[in-house]
């Protein structure tokens, strides 16, 4: 397991390919970029500042859930703090499992948790302005089905579509 928060920047192909190993059949990855604008406000740049001691054992705690709440096999969460400029990376989120199904569910569930609940700042730099950015929302309607919920599986091991809760594509033309 990888948790750091760290000055410099992310080396994201190296830590993925770290946690590849031969166990795997999916890696599912996050790398989250500073985007040229918010909102329709031009973006000159970030600036990302933390409780650092607190973050760091959070996100800790948050990867050491993942693995036993999904069942994933690893787990690398790495924020930046400090002045970012567009395109950079400012966290990533890398999530290494037997099944895509965990990984997506594990990696987006690390996102959201993290950005929701960690003691981590934004700063945004607008080229006409600068706010502290709020968090975004955890999106209403997301349920991640629980492994004792998922009663029938694909040959590959992955939930099928009629036992995720999901609607299927003939129901979704329907609405």
């Amino acid at each position: 397991m990888k948790v750091e928060i760290v000055d410099e920047v992310i080396p994201a192909a190296e830590i993925v390919a770290e946690l590849k190993a031969g166990a795997d059949g999916a890696v599912c990855v996050f790398d989250g970029i500073v985007r040229d604008n918010t909102r329709g406000r031009g973006t000159l740049h970030l600036d990302y500042e933390a409780y650092r001691e607190m973050a760091l054992s959070q996100m800790q705690a948050l990867a050491l859930e993942a693995v036993t709440k999904f069942g994933v096999r690893d787990v690398a969460l790495v924020h930046r703090l400090g002045r970012l400029v567009v395109g950079e990376t400012s966290v990533l989120v890398v999530v290494a499992s037997a099944h895509r199904g965990a990984a997506f569910d594990a990696c987006r569930w690390l996102i959201d948790t993290l950005k929701r609940t960690v003691p981590i700042w934004k700063k945004e730099q607008f080229v006409d302005g600068a706010i502290w950015a709020d968090g975004e929302p955890f999106p209403e309607g997301i349920a991640v089905v629980q492994k004792a919920e998922v009663s029938e599986r694909s040959a590959d091991g992955e939930p099928s579509p009629e036992s995720t809760g999901l609607p299927s594509e003939v129901e979704k033309e329907k609405m």
